[in-house]
């Protein structure tokens, strides 16, 4: 029998891991090209893994939670799994975007699975995942490393580690929750409601804690150890590359920006429906005065003869996203195309996206600058760390009533404070506060700055 080993790919996006969540088939069953086989955790977004090749499940290389390495086998396939290499899958996917293959564009039908898509898809309720049916003639094999407890009626049907993991950090006993997914597998929605109206049923009973376990410098006892894995992995990773490696320096202005406010009510006076938000006004300052200053929207890429700077021909613009996984930072691809009306719909949809773990890894990474509005989370100002590989990053705090000389007089004025941090490498002080303050002379004279956008 002829068989093909499927490794882990590198998945688009330079990482070297991934977290197995769940397997879409099982050992024994029929697959076809194409077909979804697992959910991975990347350090980006969670995704389905198609397979580059069709005929039997022989092997699982790998249990739900494991941490598997990218390049390690994934699935063993038999009998007619032997496929072209021309044909689009049976490539890493790295090489077949270099070999120029084509690859089917994922469409409204939900059973699609021929691209890597994020967690769930954009129709309807379901999840739209393909498995093939198992087959009546031939039992599959049993799982034996897996507790009989999964199967039981009776225990909670909780897959996702990342599920487990939210539920215990909010106490939510799972064992109390109606699964809401495909089987009635309980997902992050179920365990997010708990926690939003939570029940005395949805409370686990103390338990004791561990006397031995303390920590040696503090003295205490440690109640909980949390691996640095995930989302929280890659922004680590990502911060101290940052800080290591950009020599970063930062600038702020305080901006008036009663004249914003007013024009924005006026807007949502006139058609509450169509009216831009004021974050969406805000993005298209920000990406005009890109377009004046345009080293504020490059990149550092290293080569063979060493780095260099690079420009675009666009706008990729990133929006810094608190979500249950974690910071996040998807982008708005060629945002200076969009007006503010047009920004408001895409930020809307693109953060939502973020927040429910669907953003795909290319959304993730694709940014060229991002814009940070911290200020929703009651913060005046902070000095943001830069988002390698880019060289900037805008920061806005929140926007309060504060003294402010007009003409002469003091009045009280809505200010807030816009922060930037930049690689001094690319760009220096001069050009840096040139940007920052194109963008505070909009928003503290928003219609004239429209009037000439």
């Amino acid at each position: 029998m002829s068989t093909q080993i499927f490794n882990l790919p590198d998945l688009g996006e330079g990482l070297t891991e991934a977290d197995l969540v769940n397997w879409l088939v099982e050992e024994g069953q029929t697959i076809s090209v194409d077909q979804p086989i697992a959910e991975v955790e990347t350090a980006k977004a969670l995704v389905e893994v198609p397979s580059p090749y069709g005929g039997t499940v022989l092997t699982l290389h790998g249990k739900p939670g494991e941490t598997l390495m990218v390049g390690n086998p994934l699935i063993t396939v038999g009998d007619d799994a032997a496929q072209s290499s021309e044909q689009p899958g049976a490539l890493d996917y790295r090489e077949e975007e270099q070999a120029g293959i084509a690859v089917p564009e994922e469409t409204d039908d939900e059973s699609s699975g021929s691209v890597l898509i994020g967690y769930g898809t954009s129709g309807g309720g379901t999840s739209g995942r393909t498995r093939a049916p198992k087959r009546a003639a031939t039992p599959t094999k049993p799982q034996t490393d897996q507790p009989a407890t999964v199967a039981a009626s009776s225990a909670p049907r909780v897959i996702s580690p990342l599920v487990r993991q939210l539920a215990k950090r909010n106490n939510i006993d799972v064992t109390h929750l109606s699964g809401s997914g495909q089987g009635g597998i309980i997902v992050r929605a179920d365990v997010l409601a708990a926690i939003d109206a939570p029940t005395a049923s949805s409370q686990p009973e103390a338990t004791a804690v561990e006397t031995d376990d303390r920590d040696a410098r503090s003295g205490l006892t440690i109640v909980e150890r949390v691996p640095m894995t995930g989302v929280r992995k890659m922004v680590a990773e990502q911060m101290v590359r940052s800080r290591t490696n950009i020599p970063e320096a930062t600038a702020w202005l305080d901006v008036d920006v009663t004249e914003l406010i007013e024009l924005r009510a006026r807007l949502k006076a006139d058609n509450p429906e169509t009216a831009p938000s004021l974050l969406a006004l805000i993005a298209r300052f920000t990406t005009a005065a890109l377009r004046r200053y345009p080293v504020m929207n490059s990149r550092i890429v290293e080569n063979h003869d060493g780095e260099e700077i690079v420009y675009f021909d666009g706008i990729n613009l990133g929006l810094a996203a608190q979500t249950p996984r974690g910071l996040v930072v998807p982008a708005i691809e060629h945002a200076e195309r969009l007006s503010a009306r047009q920004l408001t719909t895409e930020i809307s949809e693109l953060v939502a996206k973020a927040r429910d773990g669907q953003c795909t890894p290319a959304e993730l990474t694709r940014g060229t600058f991002t814009l940070n509005n911290y200020g929703v989370f009651g913060t005046d100002g902070a000095a943001a760390i830069i988002n390698t590989p880019e060289v900037a990053i805008l920061g806005v705090g929140r926007i309060m009533d504060r003294p402010w000389v007009v003409d002469g007089e003091i009045m009280a004025r809505k200010v807030t404070e816009l922060t930037l941090s930049f690689d001094h490498r690319v760009t220096d002080g001069g050009t840096a506060s040139a940007f920052l303050t194109s963008v505070a002379d909009a928003m503290h004279h928003p219609a004239s700055a429209l009037a000439d956008l």
